[in-house]
């Protein structure tokens, strides 16, 4: 079952007939998921694409080559493009892009430890970059990302 915030956020899509999409890293299709256990969220929700390996944010979601090894597959610079570039192909009012470390192994360092998230939003009009440190275990890192995304996106619309 969807968070409360999830729930609030579907519904004030719903009420303002806005679609969403999702091109997901970190979150490996739970944001999408999350989203659709909503009722009528059939209404909203175009669909996502997981890309976790980077060969996917390239070869799909076309992030230049050197972009990767450049910032690191999470980044708030790979996270915009994921976001601006789903957005590009996707029809949809509303893309969020979302990369970061919920676990050890990827590319933490003392600036950027575990438990950072990058989110990315594109709207019609405008485009919302954040960054968030989160505690807890991979799953509570993970909802409180899709949480920050509901809450973004309400304060939003």
């Amino acid at each position: 079952m969807a968070s409360e915030k999830v729930t609030a956020c579907c519904e004030a899509l719903i009420d303002k007939n806005l679609t969403i999409s999702f091109a997901e890293s970190a979150s490996a299709g739970k944001m999408s998921y999350e989203f659709s256990t909503v009722f009528n969220s059939g209404r909203i929700l175009i669909g996502g694409m997981v890309c976790y390996h980077s060969s996917m944010k390239e070869d799909l979601l076309h992030i230049p080559w050197g972009t990767i090894e450049k910032f690191s597959a999470e980044s708030a610079e790979v996270t915009a493009l994921m976001a601006q570039n789903f957005y590009r192909y996707i029809n949809s009012d509303i893309c969020v892009g979302l990369t970061g470390l919920p676990t050890p192994g990827g590319s933490e360092t003392d600036e950027k430890p575990v438990g950072t998230i990058f989110i990315h939003i594109m709207f019609s009009d405008k485009e919302i970059a954040r960054r968030f440190v989160f505690d807890g275990d991979q799953e509570s890192i993970i909802n409180q990302a899709i949480d920050a995304v509901a809450e973004l996106i309400l304060e939003e619309i």
